[in-house]
């Protein structure tokens, strides 16, 4: 196993406490001197709030244990592509090096919808890795989809059924209703 095997099975870990939440299952842990220093995982529908994915959540954590803004030296590892919000993180954090698991077609900004992470424009530039241990990220990302797909149809349904029960037997219980004189 890799080194890089090693981290992101770690990121891993923290997306399987995602998925326990019923959150997106993403998790990032960030590596300083070989040693994991912050780790963090998807809870935007927990929290409520719109920036707790993992990637942010790590930073913050990071920082506070390093004691600076800047995270120099470091390597976050994380399950899925990051997003503009958390790219944009990364560079501002200057972390020097991502490593990635899945890519991400529809909101992913390093590498698939832009690559925020490398681009020559800003002042601070990521070296990434895409792919490792990619079927694995991959793999708990489909599955949690279909599961939440098939939860959202029997919700549905059950919605469906239960107003159609109420309605009917709401309409029962005027034509019983005893008539008042």
């Amino acid at each position: 196993m890799t080194i890089q095997e090693k981290y992101m099975k770690e990121a891993i870990r923290q997306a399987k406490k995602a998925y326990k939440l019923g959150e997106v299952p993403i998790g990032c842990v960030i590596v300083f001197e070989d040693k994991i220093i912050a780790r963090g995982y998807n809870r935007r529908n927990t929290d409520k709030n719109t920036l707790a994915h993992a990637e942010i959540t790590a930073i913050n954590r990071a920082s506070k244990k390093i004691g600076d803004w800047r995270l120099e030296g470091c390597t976050l590892y994380v399950t899925l592509e990051p997003c503009q919000m958390c790219s944009g993180a990364i560079v501002q954090a200057r972390i020097p090096e991502v490593v990635m698991g899945s890519m991400n077609p529809k909101a992913g900004c390093a590498g698939s919808i832009l690559n925020i992470l490398e681009m020559p424009e800003f002042n601070h530039q990521v070296t990434v890795t895409r792919g490792v241990l990619e079927k694995e990220c991959t793999t708990m990302l489909t599955t949690f989809f279909k599961e939440l797909r098939i939860r959202n149809k029997l919700l549905k349904t059950e919605n469906t059924t239960m107003s159609a029960d109420t309605s009917g037997s709401a309409q029962n219980d005027v034509q019983n209703a005893p008539v008042q004189s």
